[in-house]
């Protein structure tokens, strides 16, 4: 049997455990994001692990942090394997935006632990291996693993995010001229708007009232902009249909791994537009626009030339999707390296 922990539940973990369970047993222990919480949890995931330790052939874990402590050290001591997916945070240092695992003395030592003591890591980006970071000048370039632990010595194989284009495609339905859809959770937290590059999109908003621009994932965000539509967490099939009623989806994260939202709106046919960090132009490729750098009147820029763009694009977002980062491939290479 396998255990799978995770922090929070998210649509990852979810598609993660509807991959896997088909094939292999699996459990699923959830941890916690509170630090008030932590010692409780501690204690709860260590009996946890102790009750299904005889049954218990590996362990599995989305993010390293605080809850993978436990499953390295009982992998370690009882000799089972213990594989962690990296997926964003848990590879990056950026304290002046207030994100990252390693700007927290203490999660920053849980995590370096669990990344240099577990048996194999799988990052769903290369960039969260080893990244020069460039898009917002106020950062630290070094990110990634490797930067972060230079003695790190455990294996790396990058396995990307994959989708169900079966569930996730074009509906060939009306879609407004220049609407445009992000999808984030938490962004009520000002910090966690400024990394889901919201500052960016609200100058946007407010340069062109002509824009529709619609943000999902947490309803106690407030804009400053009336032609901002603010929307709570939505189902899988509201947003199907909000991704097939939107011209533009806007990824302008200051940091990102390989974000879930950007795969599916592209799958549904939108139009991307990303920040050149993380896995983001490898997802685009020559689908949509690139903002190289924090800098609106580029945004601006892009938008201006989108007619003579749109002219050179060779892919459409959906093709991309569906034959680079297919639902399948990922499950495939999941299962491989679980059945090892």
């Amino acid at each position: 049997m396998i255990i799978y922990t995770y922090p929070v539940r998210t649509a990852f973990t979810d598609r993660d455990l509807e991959m896997i369970s088909p094939e292999m047993r699996i459990k699923a222990l959830e941890f916690t994001q509170s630090p008030i919480q932590l010692p409780f949890y501690f204690l709860l995931q260590f009996f946890q692990l102790l009750w299904y330790l005889p049954r218990t052939t590996q362990y599995l874990a989305f993010f390293g942090g605080y809850h993978t402590v436990l499953p390295v050290w009982f992998g370690k001591t009882f000799n089972k394997k213990c594989i962690i997916q990296a997926g964003g945070t848990d590879c990056i240092n950026m304290p002046e935006i207030g994100y990252g695992n390693f700007r927290k003395k203490w999660l920053r030592l849980a995590t370096v632990y669990s990344f240099k003591n577990c048996s194999l890591i799988i990052p769903v980006a290369e960039a969260l291996v080893n990244q020069d970071y460039q898009f917002d000048k106020n950062i630290n370039t070094k990110q990634g693993l490797l930067n972060l632990i230079p003695d790190l010595k455990t294996q790396i194989h990058v396995i990307p995010n994959g989708f169900d284009t079966g569930f996730w495609k074009n509906l060939n339905l009306a879609r407004p001229k220049f609407s445009f859809l992000s999808v984030a959770t938490g962004t009520s937290n000002p910090a966690r708007a400024r990394v889901k590059g919201y500052d960016l999109i609200e100058l946007l908003a407010k340069n062109h009232p002509e824009y529709e621009i619609t943000l999902v994932g947490d309803s106690d965000y407030t804009s400053p902009n009336g032609n901002v539509k603010i929307l709570g967490k939505q189902s899988q099939e509201q947003l199907l249909h909000l991704y097939n009623t939107h011209q533009f989806y806007l990824q302008l994260s200051t940091s990102e791994g390989f974000p879930n939202s950007l795969g599916e709106a592209m799958a549904c046919g939108c139009i991307p537009i990303g920040s050149a960090v993380g896995a983001i132009e490898e997802i685009i490729g020559d689908t949509g626009m690139i903002l190289r750098s924090k800098d609106y009147s580029e945004l601006e820029n892009l938008l201006a030339n989108w007619n003579t763009k749109k002219e050179e694009l060779e892919e459409s977002p959906e093709k991309r999707i569906s034959e680079k980062f297919s639902y399948q491939k990922r499950k495939n290479a999941l299962l491989e390296v679980l059945k090892k």
